[in-house]
């Protein structure tokens, strides 16, 4: 999906246009102004019209951003009149896309200490399944901030997804041990890591999203934790598979070449 070679990766940041934030249950809050970052697009790359289905939180400004064309284009192919109509699960035309990349929010905060990481438990989902699974629950909504999915349900292995809680920077629903849900930003990988391993690509798209929010939170390698390393917590999330030595060490690479 993408590289994190410094050589390579060039972080673009500019300002989110709150005119275009009212869409798919996703508000920007209030007096907070976010930053957008991803990779630059390199030139040339091979370009594709896609089929892309609306997540929890997204939006045409974002969607435009994680394909590298432009808003009204797909407005215009999607016939779509007003941009804040758009809604969860709809299925857009993504006229001659380059190669998906993450589009990460950042918002200016002193709320976030830790990086709580998870698993789903299950074989398969996204981030709009896991939505409508957690509204069961009465959750309000997905109770992680990121999700990272593994190739299942039409959303690419290692395809990082912002959640609407994240979008509205809202307490997590993810870690009620040592109340991590109110100060620790919950990142839920898609699998059953206590059966089957982490993808290459989600650990690599684990490494680049934790290594960009430590460095903007300023968040110590000590607090990026798992589920079950949290005191107090009794779970063995994100399960006994998870690659942490092999993740720890790839943090500190990236780190590195900073």
């Amino acid at each position: 999906m993408f590289k994190l070679s410094k050589k390579t990766i060039f972080l673009e940041i500019s300002i989110f246009l709150t005119s275009f934030l009212l869409t798919s249950c996703a508000t920007v809050p209030k007096g907070v102004e976010p930053l957008e970052v991803y990779p630059k697009v390199s030139s040339p790359v091979l370009r594709q019209d896609v089929f892309h289905v609306v997540s929890p939180g997204e939006t045409l400004w974002r969607i435009s951003k994680m394909y590298d064309v432009d808003m009204q284009e797909i407005m215009r192919v999607n016939n779509i009149k007003n941009p804040t109509t758009l809604e969860m699960g709809q299925r857009l035309i993504i006229p001659q896309a380059a190669p998906l990349r993450p589009v990460i929010p950042l918002y200016k905060t002193d709320k976030w200490k830790y990086v709580i990481i998870h698993h789903s438990a299950t074989d398969t989902g996204n981030g709009l399944s896991l939505f409508d699974l957690h509204m069961k629950r009465g959750f309000q909504g997905t109770g992680y901030h990121f999700v990272i999915d593994n190739g299942t349900e039409g959303k690419l292995d290692g395809q990082i997804e912002a959640t609407p809680r994240w979008i509205k920077q809202r307490d997590g629903a993810h870690c009620r041990a040592s109340g991590m849900n109110y100060k620790g930003i919950g990142v839920c990988l898609v699998g059953n890591f206590s059966k089957e391993k982490v993808s290459s690509k989600q650990l690599e798209s684990l490494v680049y999203l934790v290594n960009i929010l430590r460095r903007y939170y300023h968040i110590p390698l000590r607090n990026i934790l798992g589920h079950g390393q949290v005191t107090g917590a009794r779970t063995e999330c994100p399960g006994k598979n998870f690659p942490w030595k092999e993740f720890y060490a790839a943090l500190l690479k990236e780190e590195r070449k900073k």
